[in-house]
């Protein structure tokens, strides 16, 4: 059991959660008065972190994807010394605090996601193991282990309810990930109830059958034993551990302990005065942090500099013996991109029949991969759709033994050195681990599947944009050309859904060279998902000699092609497929005298970031003949159609049936566009010609 300043530390953690839910009237203080434990267990004796150098590279990564559970992690930070100060904990959840109501990714520095939807962090937690696993067989040599840390997550009943977490427990005991460790806090009760009346399975035999390493902690006061289930779960390397502790939500509070209205509601004032006295804890002042607990808990800086320094000399001797090796690693580790990094990125030559954009996405993908290191990542079992393998470059996958030789589907070996990520049929679970590679640092992680697919990962889609991380998802057969398949399989409504979600880059090229220009705006970004939207269908390659150059792609939109004295009659906007489709019609329309502007618009993000002046140019204001062509829902397009303009979208499902038939039945043919342009014109009474 604990000793005097063990149990002094705990309930200094216990009491700053306790008092500042309270304060703040809102929050969730019995997962902290239970789980506290076993978080300065893990905290005190095996965290490796530097709190002064929150972003040292071979950290430790701590996860509380029990993310209700927030205070529990600003005590911690707080206590060991990281940029928290108290002022920011009395001012919890309140506007402009640090220490907002779910743990946000840097804010304060030491949070490595944001946690809150349950299951998520769990699954960051594996794409951070994956991440270190994979640096690790790249750049350490013998002698040379600079590559050497552990994931940590504190996880809650909820999480493990979660199929998200059930996917990439799956995944994670697949791939051998033996230094993934979570510490289940497992106290038997969640918002609304006990989890007896829906969650009755036995979960280590579960997490067992899924090729994890457990371990039971019966007393979640009992810190020796956490501490030797720690031991233990280090001790293993070839699974991931999961240390299930037996907890009491609300310990200590007389008539909430055990009971879910310790989950989501502050104590109360009489209640908290009653706990802090079972505890034997004074009732004042709040915020109390005795010198002897702080003391302690700062023992972490003294720490943290020397596992930091001890690091930097085994970098120095790394740098010496391989400075190949370790120039490409700090350049990875800075997010940096290499130089000449694009050079091989092909230009298509024009040509009517083209490809299919996922076929040009997948020959960039292949061009840039062998100069960029950093680029990792797969699909929902669909590479040969998506078009998004690495060839040559290797699978992730359980190493089969010091020296192996085996090769991977790809003819490039099984190993965690593998590029190539399989992620099998879960979408959910490939969006949260992607966040985690990213969260990591030294990737940039790509997830691909077909569009229809991005509602299964949206969560990690938002979580990706709120805690601006650089990652790439490759969606595929992005309209009802993908044909027989039929209306599950054809997306309609997810271009406006995706779109509406901020911080997103949503990019659908119109052709080869587009899609060229998009992945160099992918690997480019910063802070923020990019989202490639392709055809599985051929699409033309626009001569870019008669038509402007793809690189207008960057600004989000521009002008494809003019009317000869560029005064426009009439726009034709499309992004994608849809714009060889206005392009055609276009030629139509100017042979009967239209003056037709044709634009592409393959990002309305990029194109809103742009100055207003830029916009007008492309889309004047006075010219309100404007005709929209895309095959979704047209959500979103009155922005740049105005109110006088016309959308050619679809606002009801697919159908099954070939692509062609679907085509020209939901009106996506150049006589229908040369009809609607023609309507639109006589009902604005506009002028043909310029």
């Amino acid at each position: 059991m604990a000793d005097r300043l063990d149990q002094l530390c705990i309930d200094t953690i216990r009491f700053l959660c306790v008092d500042a839910v309270q304060k703040a009237n809102s929050g969730h203080p019995g997962m902290p008065l239970g789980a506290a434990p076993m978080a300065y267990a893990l905290w005190t004796r095996q965290l490796k972190s530097n709190p002064r150098n929150p972003d040292w590279p071979d950290r430790d990564r701590f996860v509380l994807s029990a993310g209700h559970g927030s205070m529990l992690l600003y005590s911690l930070l707080h206590l060991s010394g990281y940029d928290l100060p108290l002022a920011e904990i009395e001012n919890f959840r309140q506007w402009g605090s640090k220490a907002a109501g779910h743990p946000e990714r840097g804010q304060p520095p030491g949070v490595e996601v944001t946690t809150g939807p349950l299951g998520q962090g769990f699954a960051n937690a594996v794409g951070m193991a994956i991440a270190e696993a994979q640096l690790a067989a790249l750049y350490n040599r013998p002698g040379h282990e600079i590559i050497d840390h552990r994931t940590y997550a504190i996880v809650s009943d909820g999480d493990l309810m979660e199929g998200v977490a059930s996917e990439a427990a799956s995944l994670a005991g697949h791939l051998q990930l033996g230094k993934l460790i979570c510490l289940y806090d497992d106290n038997k009760v969640t918002l609304a109830a006990a989890t007896d009346i829906t969650f009755s399975e036995d979960r280590a035999a579960r997490f067992e059958a899924y090729g994890w390493h457990t371990a039971v902690v019966a007393d979640g006061n009992d810190l020796e034993a956490i501490a030797q289930a720690l031991e233990a779960a280090r001790a293993e390397n070839s699974r991931p551990s999961l240390v299930l502790v037996r907890t009491h939500i609300g310990y200590g509070s007389p008539h909430k302990q055990d009971t879910f209205e310790a989950h989501g509601s502050p104590l109360g004032v009489d209640e908290v005065r009653l706990t802090k006295e079972r505890l034997g804890w004074p009732t004042e002042p709040p915020f109390l942090i005795p010198d002897a607990a702080l003391a302690h808990m700062r023992e972490a800086l003294v720490r943290g500099a020397r596992a930091e320094a001890a690091w930097n000399e085994r970098m120095k001797k790394y740098e010496q013996a391989f400075p190949e090796l370790a120039a490409q690693l700090h350049g990875r580790l800075r997010g940096d991109l290499p130089a000449g990094w694009d050079r091989d990125i092909p230009v298509f030559p024009a040509d009517a029949k083209g490809m299919a954009t996922r076929v040009a996405s997948g020959k960039v993908m292949n061009a840039v991969a062998p100069q960029l290191p950093a680029l990792a990542g797969g699909s929902a079992d669909l590479d040969p759709s998506t078009k998004t393998a690495l060839k040559g470059l290797g699978d992730f996958s359980p190493p089969v033994g010091a020296g192996d030789d085996t090769q991977g589907s790809d003819g490039g070996g099984w190993s965690h050195a593998g590029r190539n990520l399989h992620f099998g049929v879960r979408e959910h679970a490939m969006g949260a681990i992607v966040n985690g590679l990213a969260a990591h640092g030294g990737f940039i992680p790509y997830g691909a599947t077909f569009l229809i697919f991005s509602d299964y990962m949206r969560p990690a889609i938002r979580l990706a944009a709120l805690s601006k991380l650089h990652v790439v998802h490759v969606f595929t057969h992005d309209s009802i050309a993908l044909g027989e398949d039929g209306p599950t399989h054809q997306p309609v409504e997810q271009l406006a859904s995706l779109r509406a979600i901020p911080n997103v880059t949503l990019l659908r090229p119109a052709d080869a060279n587009e899609t060229a220009v998009a992945w160099k705006v992918a690997i480019e970004s910063r802070d923020c998902p990019v989202l490639l939207v392709l055809t599985r269908q051929d699409v033309a390659t626009l001569d870019r000699e008669r038509y402007a150059s793809a690189e207008g792609l960057r600004r989000g939109a521009y002008v494809l092609s003019d009317s000869s004295d560029r005064r426009a009659g009439l726009i034709l906007i499309a992004s994608g497929s849809e714009v060889g489709l206005i392009v055609a019609a276009a030629q139509r329309l100017r042979a009967e005298g239209v003056a037709v502007r044709c634009v592409s618009m393959p990002s309305w993000d990029l194109f809103e970031a742009q100055p207003r002046a830029y916009r007008d140019e492309v889309l004047p204001p006075d010219v309100p003949a404007r005709l929209a062509v895309e095959m979704g829902v047209a959500q979103g397009w009155h922005r740049y159609i105005g109110d006088r303009g016309d959308m050619l979208g679809i606002e009801r499902f697919g159908a099954s049936a070939p692509a062609e038939v679907l085509l020209r039945e939901y009106g996506f043919t150049v006589d229908n566009v040369v009809s609607r342009a023609r309507e639109l014109l006589a009902r604005l009474g506009a002028t043909h010609g310029p």
